[in-house]
C-alpha cells in the first residue's frame, strides 16, 4: 500500500549567524518533502508560515529564515549519488532499518534531506538502539564538522526523543547546542525537554529554568512576530517551568513567569493552579489549598479531579490524614462546600508572613474579609479510584497498614467500577505489607490481584524485590525476576539496582558486578543508583581501586551526573581502610569541580583519620569545619561568599562531632576536644561524658606526674596541663577548678606549675 502523502507544509525556523564563515551555516535544507511523515514528526515540527525573512545587516544579531512552497518537493542535484536516492526512497517508504544499513554502507556523508529524515525516523523509534544511532549520527556530523546539514526539525525530535527515554542530559545538551549555533526549536520540542528536566532529580529543575530563560530570551531578540511564532512560549511551556520552581519552592521567579503569561498571550489553566498547590505544599503554606481552589472558582475554570485529588495528597504530606478523610468523606455525602471545609481546618494556621507578599499577587482572593461566602464547587464530584487510593497511601504512610487494607476490601465492593482498585491500588497495599516485612500476605494480594484480572506492572515487582532483599531472600528475588520476564515484563534499572543492593546486604560482591553487567548486556543504561551501588558493593567488600574504576566509568557516561553522593562513596572507599592520602586527594579533586563535602564527606574523613591514627589531620578537619559552620572566618572563606559560588553552610551531626572528639581526647588534644563538646552542646547533642571519661581514665591518669622533668619540660607542659584540668573539670574528674570558676584563657601560668 501507498502512503498517502501529508499535506504541504513548510519546516520550522531556524536561525543562523550572519557573521559565521560559510562552512559552519546552519540554515535548514529548503523545500522538505516527507511522502509519509512519522506522525509525531509531523505534529511536532510542521509550520504554517511562508514569508522567507533575510539577514539583518548587523554582523552581530541573528536571523530567522523559513522556508516555503506550495508543492515541497525533494532536493535535487546534477551529481546526486544513487546511494542517496536509495536511502532516501527506503526512508520515504518508512523501512528505517533498511536505510540505516544503507547509510553505514555508503561510501559518502548523505545530503542534508538523507540524514535529516533518518535521525527523525530513528528519534521517532524511540527505542536504545534507534537512538544510540541516531546519536552516532550527530556525533559523526560533530567530528566532521557538518552539522548543519541537519535541520532544526530533527535535532528536536531528538531532544525530545532522549528526554522521553530519560537521557534527560543530552537532550539539554542538544537544545543548548542548537540555540548557540543559530537554530530555535519549536515550542512543542523545547517545552517537552523543559518538562521532563522539572520532574527530574538532581539539578534537573534548575536546568528547566535555564532552559526557559534561554529560549525566551532568543526569541526576545526578534521584532518580526512571525519570525519566531513556532517558538514562542505556550501554556504548556510556562506550566513545565512553572513545575520546575514548584519543585525548588521558588516563590519569587513562579511569580515572576506566572506575571509574564499575558505578555504571550498565555492563560492560567487548571494545570497551572495545580502547580501551585504543589508550590504551596513545597513551602509548607497547606493554609494557601484553600485560597488556590477559590481562585479557580472565582476564574470560572473548570474544576477536575485531578486537582482535588491534588489536594488530598497535599494534606497526606503534611501528615494532615483527618483534612484529607474529611474531603474524601464530604464527597461521598456529594457536597459541594469543599472550600468552606478547608477555610474551617485554616481555623488554628499561622501563615508565614514572609510570603505573603508574592502569594498576595498570585492569589488576590487571600484578602477577602473574613465573613466572606467561600464559593461551591460547580457539581458534585464523587471519589473515585485514585481518590481512594491516595488516601489509602497516606494510610501505608501512617503505618496504618490494617486501613490500607479495609480500603482494597471496601472498594472492591463499591457499586460503581470507576472506585474500584487497579493496579496502584493493589500495589499500594503490596508496598504496605513490604514495608512491614509480611511477604507471605504480598504474594496472597498479588495472586488476588491476577484473579481479579488487574495486571501487575513492574513497579509492583519492583516492590516485591525490594522486600525480599532487605529479608535477605535472594533466592526469593532471583524467582520473582524470572517470575516478571515469564510475564512479558522486563527488569529495568530499578529492578537490577534492587538486586545489586540485595547482593550487597548478603557480603556477595560477585552477584552485584554479575547483576550490574547482566543489566548493561541487555541494553539497559546504568543510572546513577547503578553506579553507586556498585561502587558501595566494592567498597563494603575493602577494594577501593574497583570502586575507583566504577566512579572513573561513571564519569565518562554522559548520560549520568556525578554527584556528591558517588564523591562521597569514593571516599568511604578508601576510608573504610584508613587511607587518608587518597581520601583527602579526591576531597580536593572534589572541591576543584565545585562540589562542596558535606556531613558524611567529614564524617568518613574523620573515621579514616581515627583507623590511620593521625590525630594531627583531625585538628585540620576541625578547622575546616568550623570554617563551614561560621565559627571562624578565614580569607578564603571571604572570598567564597562574594563570589558567584557561595559555600553551603554545614550542620554537622552527633557522629562527625563526637568522632572527632574521641580523636583529640586520646591525643591528649583537651584544648580542641573543649572547644567540640562546647559546640555539641550549643547544637543540643549531648556528649558521652561517660565514654571520654573511660578514655581519660585509661590513657591519661598518669599525665604530668613526672618528678624528674626539667624545668624548661614543665613550661611546655603547661598549656596541656591547664587544657587537662579544664578538660577533668567538665567531665567531673578531681581537679584543681573544683570550689572555683575557671576559664581556658587568660589564667596566670605560676598557678599550674609542678
Amino acid at each position: 500500500m501507498t502512503a498517502t502523502p501529508p499535506p504541504s507544509s513548510t519546516t520550522t525556523s531556524t536561525l543562523s549567524r550572519h557573521q559565521q564563515h560559510q562552512h559552519h551555516s546552519l540554515n535548514a535544507p529548503a523545500n522538505l518533502h516527507w511522502v509519509s511523515h512519522p506522525p509525531f514528526a509531523t505534529k511536532l515540527f510542521t509550520s504554517t508560515s511562508s514569508s522567507t525573512t533575510t539577514a539583518t545587516t548587523n554582523p552581530s544579531r541573528v536571523r530567522a529564515v523559513t522556508d516555503s512552497s506550495a508543492s515541497l518537493t525533494t532536493i535535487t542535484t546534477p551529481h546526486r549519488d544513487s546511494h542517496d536516492d536509495t536511502l532516501l526512497n527506503l526512508l520515504r517508504q518508512r523501512k528505517t532499518e533498511e536505510a540505516w544499513l544503507a547509510y553505514t554502507q555508503s561510501p559518502h556523508l548523505p545530503n542534508p534531506t538523507c540524514l535529516s529524515r533518518l535521525v527523525c525516523q530513528l528519534s521517532y523509534q524511540n527505542t536504545p538502539s534507534a537512538l544510540t544511532r541516531a546519536q552516532s549520527i550527530i556525533q559523526r556530523l560533530r567530528h566532521e564538522r557538518q552539522l548543519h546539514r541537519l535541520d532544526s526539525n530533527s535535532l528536536g525530535l531528538l531532544a525530545v526523543a532522549a528526554a522521553k527515554s530519560g537521557d534527560t542530559l543530552y537532550a539539554n545538551s542538544i537544545l543548548k547546542s542548537m540555540l548557540r549555533s543559530g537554530y530555535l526549536p519549536h515550542v512543542k520540542a523545547w517545552s517537552a525537554v523543559v518538562s521532563r528536566l522539572a520532574a527530574s532529580g538532581d539539578d534537573g529543575p534548575k536546568e528547566a529554568v535555564k532552559l526557559f530563560s534561554s529560549v525566551t530570551r532568543t526569541i526576545k531578540r526578534f521584532t518580526e512576530p512571525t519570525m519566531v511564532m513556532n517558538s514562542r512560549p505556550d501554556t504548556a511551556a510556562y506550566n513545565a517551568v512553572l513545575n520546575a520552581c514548584a519543585n525548588l519552592g521558588w516563590t519569587e521567579k513562579f511569580l515572576q513567569l506566572f506575571e509574564e503569561m499575558p505578555e504571550n498571550k498565555c492563560e492560567p489553566d487548571i494545570l497551572t493552579y495545580n502547580i501551585m498547590i504543589k508550590l504551596c505544599a513545597r513551602i509548607e503554606r497547606k493554609d494557601l489549598f484553600v485560597f488556590v481552589l477559590e481562585r479557580i472558582l472565582e476564574k470560572g475554570i473548570p474544576v477536575c479531579m485531578t486537582t482535588l485529588q491534588s489536594l488530598v495528597a497535599s494534606y497526606i504530606g503534611f501528615n494532615d490524614l483527618e483534612t484529607a478523610e474529611k474531603i474524601v468523606q464530604a464527597m461521598r455525602e456529594g457536597r459541594q462546600d469543599i472550600c468552606k471545609l478547608l477555610r474551617d481546618s485554616n481555623s488554628e494556621e499561622f501563615p508565614n508572613e514572609n510570603e505573603n507578599e508574592v502569594f498576595e499577587k498570585l492569589l488576590p482572593n487571600m484578602k477577602h474579609p473574613t465573613d466572606y461566602e467561600p464559593p461551591l464547587l460547580p457539581k458534585v464530584f464523587l471519589p473515585n479510584t485514585r481518590m481512594y487510593t491516595t488516601l489509602m497511601k497516606g494510610y501505608m504512610k501512617a503505618g496504618r497498614i490494617k486501613d490500607t487494607v479495609r480500603m482494597l476490601e471496601a472498594m472492591r465492593n463499591q457499586e460503581d467500577s470507576s472506585s474500584h482498585p487497579d493496579h496502584v491500588s493493589y500495589t499500594t497495599v503490596v508496598s504496605a505489607l513490604v514495608n512491614v516485612g509480611a511477604m507471605e500476605k504480598a504474594r496472597q494480594v498479588l495472586s488476588e490481584m491476577s484473579k481479579a484480572g488487574v495486571q501487575a506492572n513492574r513497579v509492583t515487582y519492583n516492590i516485591l524485590l525490594k522486600g525480599y532483599c532487605q529479608q535477605l531472600q535472594i533466592n526469593n528475588a532471583r524467582e520473582t525476576i524470572k517470575e516478571m520476564i515469564d510475564s512479558g515484563i522486563e527488569p529495568d534499572a530499578v529492578s537490577y539496582n534492587t538486586m545489586i543492593d540485595g547482593c550487597i546486604l548478603i557480603d556477595d560482591c560477585a552477584g552485584a558486578l554479575v547483576f550490574f553487567n547482566e543489566m548493561r548486556s541487555k541494553g539497559i543504561a546504568p543510572t546513577k543508583i547503578s553506579y553507586t551501588t556498585l561502587m558501595k558493593a566494592f567498597s563494603v567488600s575493602g577494594q577501593p581501586k574497583l570502586a575507583h574504576e566504577v566512579f572513573d566509568e561513571m564519569q565518562k557516561d554522559p548520560r549520568v551526573k556525578v554527584d556528591l553522593v558517588a564523591w562521597n562513596m569514593l571516599i568511604e572507599a578508601y576510608a573504610r581502610l584508613g587511607m587518608l592520602d587518597p581520601a583527602n586527594e579526591i576531597v580536593e579533586k572534589m572541591k576543584k569541580k565545585g562540589v562542596y563535602p558535606d556531613v558524611a564527606t567529614y564524617g568518613s574523613l574523620a573515621n579514616c583519620i581515627a583507623l590511620a591514627k593521625k590525630p594531627g589531620d583531625a585538628l585540620l578537619l576541625w578547622n575546616e569545619i568550623k570554617e563551614r559552620c561560621g565559627l571562624i572566618t578565614t580569607d578564603e572563606t571571604r572570598v567564597s561568599k562574594s563570589g558567584p559560588h557561595n559555600v553551603p553552610i554545614l550542620k554537622p551531626d552527633e557522629g562527625l562531632l563526637d568522632t572527632l572528639a574521641d580523636i583529640c581526647v586520646r591525643a591528649a588534644f583537651f584544648k580542641k576536644a573543649l572547644e567540640i563538646v562546647a559546640f555539641m552542646e550549643e547544637l543540643g547533642i549531648a556528649p558521652n561524658k561517660t565514654k571520654y571519661t573511660r578514655i581519660y581514665v585509661e590513657m591519661h591518669s598518669r599525665m604530668f606526674t613526672s618528678k624528674h622533668a626539667s624545668r624548661a619540660r614543665q613550661d611546655r607542659r603547661i598549656e596541656r596541663k591547664r587544657a587537662a584540668e579544664a578538660f577533668k573539670f567538665w567531665l567531673g574528674l578531681p581537679n584543681s577548678y573544683y570550689g572555683s570558676e575557671w576559664r581556658l584563657e587568660g589564667a596566670e601560668d605560676d598557678e599550674y606549675a609542678i
